[in-house]
């Protein structure tokens, strides 16, 4: 399946996804939505967050960005974090070599989407990804 695939089945094509984008742990972008981006330096941010050893809850209190919108972190661990805006939200996790993130639209809830993004994290770890 192509890193395309996943997103378009596997995140987007559960109902639960509107947007998706899957990078890999230099921030290279491996496949998206067709029209979801996220800034290089917004995405440092994200990719920060599973390895800034010296202050690992930064983007808790300092929330992110995604396409200049801000979000206010929920929960953020060593592989995952949520974070939201009002009712929509994003869902991002850490494989071994990648990261995905996931948007959510207002009418799904955040451990809906969460389940969708966390299922495809557990599958491509499986695999050596």
């Amino acid at each position: 399946m192509s890193w395309q695939a996943y997103v378009d089945q596997s995140l987007v094509g559960t109902g639960n996804i509107d947007k998706a984008v899957i990078v890999g742990l230099d921030g290279t972008v491996w496949a998206s939505t067709e029209g979801f981006s996220i800034p290089p330096a917004e995405l440092k941010v994200i990719l920060d967050s599973f390895d800034d050893k010296s202050d690992p809850k930064k983007v808790i209190v300092e929330g992110l960005k995604v396409n200049g919108e801000k979000y206010m972190t929920i929960s953020a661990d060593e592989d995952s974090l949520k974070a939201k805006k009002g009712k929509e939200g994003l869902v991002v996790a850490k494989t071994n070599q990648a990261v995905l993130i996931g948007h959510h639209p207002e009418d799904i809830q955040t451990n809906v989407a969460n389940s969708s993004v966390a299922e495809l994290q557990e599958y491509l770890k499986k695999v050596g990804y």
